[in-house]
């Protein structure tokens, strides 16, 4: 059901013929723009769909934005889908869609795939379903490789993964649902300098049971160690050359301002402005220099504090050099260090699983960069042999005429990084799954790397693929600064899973208390229905944001029973069932009954209208990759058929029997539609709740 697709077609030769008229022969751009103007409305008083493309177009075909709009619509041949068609104002063409239009697209999506199967209170898989719902098939399906969430190992993972994970998720099923074939991978951290601190650490400082018992919780304390000794030996070297830099800016501070006073008494504006301006710029550096020296000094406070980590500095004064040695063992294959590296993978494994398992998270692929260690050293020497390579300090670099810095590539010490294995990364997916585009799920941070990435790739030959660094945001606690715990530490991600179940165990609990025929499920049930529902609220907490903007963590609100929650959306699909259950019909049953669907009233309308833009809110969400558009709609959707059901003349139980199959038609629409978009943000629903 791709309304909006339909409507467009009917604009395409209209607005066609006035570009030929207008002696533009070039217009497929111009085109391509004015139909992407067709939109749904955003005041129902208008009708159901807008075309806005009038006033855009009035320069270019010179003509008055409302003889456009009123000329295309005299050419448009809109009377399948239309019942009414106006131009208002300057040229906007307000479009209504018939009512039999309405019930013809709702009865495709109803007999467009297999029904929910009930049973106990848990709908059962989380994963994408067959049930259609009338949403066509990418007319040319892509092959698309995700990349998303690529947690280091050797560290428990954070609520910092919170947002690749879900998304690259999320976009991945609803670009599957589509049609596309979908390649996920999973670019895990299991190597490089992470495991050289973590071998350093295990070799010094380790403790044999504790990593017996719980082997990544050691791991992540020894890693937390060593890169504590490493900072306070970073400070202590850093603190002189602040202070040096610190009185340079202050010498030049004072030479500045003599420099303005001078221009005040006999300069010209231009002079006096240009003297003000760089004594702005070295106040700025001196400011920021000076803040960086405070929070320096501040941080070895706090450490010469802490007897131990002060002693084990001491002892230890060349770690960052042994760090690298470990590191440089490793890649060259040491025997003892590989060996290390072996028994302690694994492990980590099982960690990461294990959350993946409670986030209902699965990959085609776990390629972390170990797997293209051995292609590192020809990557480097494809590029050298291309002439992208330069030596500079005797490091291989990439220059970029967009950027100052250059892509560096190995360095003196003959070690890659991590835009080496990038780099070999895209040579592999494009030599074995020869994908169509390949979207990078990463923060918003490593927007430069991937920037310099994608430009280096089109100059080793992959210009065709289209590449996107599907960027996000931070999660911030309630004081407005990135997620913390109290200490100061990040939030771990299981952690983070464990306190929402509780809260939604609560919801649960209090909505059972509230039922005037008593509780009713066990204690394990609703403990099963807390755990779906709890899931559900972190992920949707966090896709129902604009990805690309920060947003503040709150559990009572995830977990709300109103307002844009994946528990309103899950109460909605109880509430559907709990109406099939009081009129004592089932989902099959209904289709076995030939019913046929009919408008009595505006609600019912509605209802429609807004099932019925479901494959339109899906490749919105494409656009973009921006699943908070389909967060958008499921809960708009929903708030539309809470209107419906609330209203008395829209009652199911008691109405006529044709009517009352009627909005149960409408009803299993709901709950099915609730049910896969969920499911495509890879959440949950329960029977009852």
């Amino acid at each position: 059901m791709q309304i909006i697709a339909e409507l467009r077609k009917c604009f395409v030769a209209p607005l066609t013929t006035l570009f030929q008229q207008a002696g533009i022969e070039d217009y497929r751009g111009q085109l391509e723009s004015a139909l992407g103007m067709i939109r749904p409305v955003q005041n129902a008083g208008f009708g159901d769909y807008q075309a806005n493309f009038a006033m855009p177009l009035s320069k270019p075909l010179g003509m008055k934005s409302q003889d456009i709009g009123a000329k295309v619509v005299q050419l448009a041949d809109l009377s399948q889908l239309c019942s009414k068609v106006e131009v208002a104002g300057p040229g906007f063409i307000n479009l209504t869609l018939t009512d039999d239009y309405l019930v013809q697209q709702a009865m495709t999506a109803f007999d467009g795939g297999a029904h929910p199967q009930a049973g106990s209170p848990i709908a059962g898989e989380v994963a994408p379903v067959g049930d259609r719902l009338g949403v066509q098939w990418a007319e040319d399906p892509k092959t698309i490789v995700v990349d998303f969430s690529s947690p280091n190992v050797a560290k428990p993972m954070h609520v910092g993964h919170i947002r690749s994970t879900v998304i690259g998720d999320s976009v991945s099923k609803v670009c599957r649902y589509l049609g596309h074939r979908v390649i996920t991978d999973n670019h895990l951290g299991d190597w490089g300098t992470q495991f050289g601190m973590i071998i350093y650490g295990y070799k010094h400082f380790g403790d044999g049971p504790a990593y017996q018992s719980a082997p990544v919780k050691e791991l992540s304390r020894l890693y937390r160690l060593v890169r504590q000794i490493m900072e306070v030996l970073e400070k202590q070297a850093a603190v002189p050359k602040l202070q040096t830099l610190v009185g340079d800016l202050e010498t030049e501070l004072a030479d500045a301002k003599s420099v303005v006073a001078a221009a005040n008494e006999g300069g010209q504006k231009k002079e006096i402005k240009s003297a003000k301006q760089k004594l702005g710029q070295i106040e700025s550096r001196l400011n920021d220099n000076q803040e960086t020296l405070s929070k320096t000094i501040g941080g070895l406070e706090v450490a010469a504090k802490d007897d131990v980590l002060q002693s084990l500095v001491k002892q230890h004064g060349n770690i960052g050099t042994a760090v690298l040695e470990e590191t440089s063992k490793l890649h060259a294959g040491d025997q003892e260090n590989l060996q290390l590296w072996r028994e302690m993978l694994p492990h980590c494994h099982d960690e990461i699983d294990r959350v993946y398992s409670r986030l209902n998270i699965k990959f085609d692929h776990c390629l972390g960069e170990s797997f293209y260690h051995d292609q590192l050293a020809p990557t480097v020497a494809k590029l050298q042999a291309s002439g992208l390579v330069k030596q500079s300090n005797g490091a291989q670099c990439i220059f970029l005429e967009e950027f100052d810095a250059p892509m560096i590539v190995q360095k003196r010490d003959g070690a890659f990084l991590y835009a080496t294995t990038d780099l070999a990364t895209i040579e592999y997916r494009m030599q074995h799954w020869h994908p169509d585009k390949m979207l990078y799920v990463v923060d918003h941070r490593q927007k430069e790397h991937f920037d310099k990435l994608f430009l280096v790739a089109d100059k080793m030959g992959y210009q065709a693929v289209e590449k996107t660094h599907v960027s996000f945001g931070t999660v911030m606690g309630p004081d407005g600064k990135p997620y913390k715990t109290r200490s100061g530490d990040t939030v771990g991600l299981e952690g983070l899973i464990d306190e929402a179940v509780a809260k939604a165990l609560e919801v649960v609990s209090l909505v059972e208390q509230s039922k005037k025929q008593g509780p009713e499920f066990s204690e394990a049930q609703r403990s099963a229905i807390a755990e779906v529902v709890g899931v559900g609220a972190l992920k949707y907490g966090d896709l129902s944001q604009n990805r690309t903007s920060d947003y503040k963590f709150d559990f009572d609100q995830m977990v709300a029973l109103e307002g844009n929650t994946a528990t309103y959306l899950q109460y909605g699909y109880a509430r559907v069932n709990g109406i099939f259950g009081k009129v004592g019909v089932s989902a099959d049953s209904l289709v076995a009954q030939h019913p046929k669907l009919m408008i009595t009233n505006d609600a019912e309308r509605a209802l429609l209208l807004s099932l019925v833009r479901f494959q339109d809110a899906l490749e919105e969400v494409l656009v973009d990759y921006r699943p908070n558009l389909l967060c958008v709609y499921l809960f708009e959707m929903t708030q539309t058929f809470f209107s419906f059901y609330n209203r008395k003349d829209c009652h199911v139980d008691g109405a006529q029997k044709d009517v009352q199959l009627s909005r149960l038609v409408m009803c299993d629409l709901v709950a099915r539609t609730i049910k896969t978009g969920l499911a495509l943000l890879g959440i949950g629903v329960v029977e009852k709740m």
